[in-house]
């Protein structure tokens, strides 16, 4: 957060002896300077640029909040392998649920979203004289940060900008910190731009969907928050945003992967909403790929994971995971699934062409979930460091083959393939934030909730998608449709808690913490305690 100054000039010995001498005492007003607090930005618009690129950073980065999101689920793990990704368990403990009050992710995210919020209150504030399109952009901004805080911690420190710095934060929770949330994004509504899908560069910032989807986010949520059901009106008024969404363009569009490439290669889509132009892709391919799948800065890092039990939540012969030359899908499998290419062939590129597509990392990976042998751009076998087949497995054991999270080998672990190196060498400018299908899946969602029949929304994603329409759709089907769609989209977690299913057991789940709805939220971290007395630990922690 900002540090306020406090200026003193103080006045030296003698010249206050001299001062009590005088009879007729004026003083200047520049004689004496004593300021506490806030006093206004100069130049709002170059905060906000700088709000827009911090959230990227937070937002991008395969630690912390995405690793909070994501590595605490079934979704994604970081086994340790032989002496790689040890990290004294940091990685482990988030996955098992054996976090505590002290792990680094859980108070750097506190501290980034926090200090987010703050600088968005410093741009509102009056006397930094915010223009409309500035108040938008904090206000929407604002409400993104303290919803991540409510979300993970269940308690919201709010300062107020008009107080002195020395003043205590108020805390917010339940109502009233939904209704601060929701009251920013309304605001945010009437401020921002309305932005057309496929707008390219300014779904970078947020637009009057981008606040509505977020809104959507929070009511879809809501009960969570205070306890309880779902409240019709709350569910109602989420069908009426993604209505209001779709208004604006956005749609459902096929070709699932180039929805993850920079719009500026393929002319756009209708499923972007809110995007992000930092550089970060690159975490999202490298942290899964062996250190022999790229030729770009020496390889991959060969960390991240998925279990086998997601990657079994799509159709499709589990052993038997290919696609064809042109990348398309092979075996049965769903377009979701994605898929490694044939052995000793090489991608031609995109259908109807020759050449590799614009490969630009000197290897041939493939798309999704890879899933057995790995292939060089010439299509010969890659092999581990040691020499052996790189073979992406289902299992993580040990030399023994038994089941372990610490003594795996390289090749252990399905890998996740969603943005790919071929399209800018994994650090083109664009990571999806909020997508048009998880809207229409919020939709269904909301229908099923207030009693409706969300059946054909969700078979209307699917067989664009490539996978068979469902006979019905109750919430075991949508929530396991929703990690279909959004997985490594930073949802997992969220969606997990809200379906009750955030709890039960997985691999590697301690076993003490199945069913301890405590983990729900995230420990306040100790230092903030001390710092802030209206601040309460959450239980179990």
């Amino acid at each position: 957060m900002k540090r306020i100054q406090i200026k003193i000039y103080l006045l030296t010995l003698a010249s206050v002896v001299g001062l009590t001498a005088c009879t007729n005492l004026e003083i200047e007003e520049t004689d004496s300077i004593i300021s506490e607090g806030f006093q206004g930005l100069a130049d709002p618009s170059s905060a906000i640029d700088g709000l827009y690129s911090s959230v990227g950073g937070q937002y991008g980065d395969q630690a912390n909040f995405f690793a909070l999101q994501e590595v605490t689920t079934d979704a994604a793990l970081v086994p340790t392998r032989g002496t790689d990704w040890g990290d004294n368990g940091l990685w482990r403990v988030l996955h098992n649920h054996a976090w505590n009050s002290e792990h680094a992710f859980i108070g750097t995210v506190w501290n980034q979203f926090n200090a987010n919020q703050l600088q968005a209150s410093q741009i509102l504030d009056s006397r930094s004289n915010p223009s409309a399109q500035n108040i938008g952009d904090a206000s929407f901004l604002r409400a993104f940060s303290m919803w991540v805080i409510l979300d993970n911690y269940g308690q919201v420190p709010f300062r107020d900008t008009q107080l002195p710095s020395s003043a205590l934060p108020e805390v917010l929770t339940g109502q009233a910190a939904v209704d601060f949330i929701l009251a920013d994004l309304d605001q945010a509504i009437a401020n921002l731009p309305t932005v057309s899908a496929g707008s390219g560069a300014t779904l970078n910032r947020a637009s009057k969907a981008a606040a509505r989807h977020l809104k959507a986010k929070v009511l879809l949520n809501k009960h969570i928050y205070l306890g309880g059901s779902p409240d019709s009106g709350d569910m109602n008024e989420v069908i009426s945003l993604v209505d209001q969404i779709a208004a604006d363009g956005f749609a459902l569009q096929g070709g699932f992967f180039d929805l993850f490439r920079d719009p500026a290669d393929t002319g756009g889509n209708t499923e972007t909403i809110w995007s992000l132009s930092a550089l970060a892709t690159g975490n999202r391919i490298f942290n899964g790929l062996h250190y022999n799948s790229t030729a770009i800065g020496g390889g991959g890092w060969n960390g991240f994971s998925t279990l086998a039990e997601y990657y079994d939540l799509y159709e499709g012969d589990a052993n038997s995971n290919r696609v064809d030359l042109t990348g398309a899908p092979l075996d049965g499998q769903e377009e979701r699934r994605g898929g490694v290419p044939p052995a000793g062939k090489p991608f031609t590129g995109e259908p109807g062409t020759t050449d590799n597509g614009g490969l630009e990392d000197g290897s041939n990976v493939g798309f999704g979930y890879l899933v057995g042998q790995q292939y060089a751009l010439d299509g010969t076998a890659l092999t581990d460091r040691a020499g052996a087949p790189l073979t992406f497995k289902r299992d993580f054991v040990d030399g023994t083959g038994a089941s372990s999270f610490i003594n795996n080998d390289e090749t252990t672990g399905i890998r996740v393939m969603k943005y790919n190196p071929r399209y800018g060498g994994g650090f083109a400018g664009h990571e999806v934030i909020f997508r048009y299908a998880d809207a229409h899946l919020m939709k269904a969602e909301a229908m099923l909730r207030s009693g409706g029949d969300a059946t054909a929304m969700v078979n209307e994603l699917r067989v664009l998608r490539g996978a068979t329409p469902l006979g019905s759709v109750g919430e075991q089907e949508l929530i396991d449709e929703r990690g279909r769609e959004l997985y490594q989209e930073v949802w997992r977690r969220n969606d997990l808690i809200r379906f009750g299913e955030f709890t039960r057991d997985w691999l590697f789940k301690e076993s003490s913490e199945i069913g301890n709805t405590s983990r729900h939220l995230f420990p306040i971290p100790p230092t903030q305690l001390l710092a802030n007395p209206n601040l309460v630990q959450n239980p179990g922690y």
